[in-house]
């Protein structure tokens, strides 16, 4: 690798990780996770009933999606890695593909010397969409998404349906 290639690869390096942009993602996951209920209000018993009929589904599906919002994108995220754990071939294809993409780009354009061969990056990117797609098509990942889909529209609708609406919410609704 020549210097100009390290000095290339530095500053893109330094643009990704700028200051002033870490410190934005930073407030904004903290905003966000800022508006996460507390396990007591998120599993409150004495709040859990069967609704009337679809119409109260409906009033509790509108009110709980929005109130706890930040609840159900954890356990999304939580069910997501829980599927990946549990399929290790699909989490190996994430990362071999993610981590030959990111190596092949560190060469800046640049030919890969071997010794015994001089590979391109065009070469390099083919090889590894060679192993990937097979690799990918035998962990499939498509009964893995539909699984995750499933399972969290199950808890977090069914969270939403069953949890009641809070006694302050009901005057607020009231006087509108």
């Amino acid at each position: 690798m020549s210097r100009a290639q390290a000095i290339q690869m530095l500053s893109g390096l330094s643009e990704r990780l700028n200051m002033d942009r870490i410190r934005s993602e930073t407030q904004s996951l903290q905003s966000r996770l800022g508006n996460l209920k507390p396990p007591q209000d998120f599993f409150d018993v004495k709040r859990m009933s069967k609704p009337s009929g679809f119409g109260e589904v409906q009033s509790r599906w509108s009110y709980n999606l929005s109130y706890f919002s930040t609840n159900y994108l954890v356990l999304f995220a939580m069910l997501s890695v829980y599927s990946l754990l549990t399929n290790p071939l699909l989490l190996f294809v994430i990362v071999l593909g993610l981590g030959g993409a990111y190596g092949i780009s560190m060469l800046g354009g640049g030919d890969l010397n071997l010794g015994v061969a001089q590979l391109t990056t065009s070469q390099l990117y083919t090889g590894l969409l060679v192993v990937v797609i097979p690799l990918t098509l035998f962990a499939s990942p498509i009964s893995t998404i539909m699984w995750l889909i499933g399972a969290s529209g199950v808890s977090i609708l069914g969270h939403a349906a069953i949890m009641d609406k809070p006694i302050e919410s009901a005057f607020a609704d009231e006087a509108v």
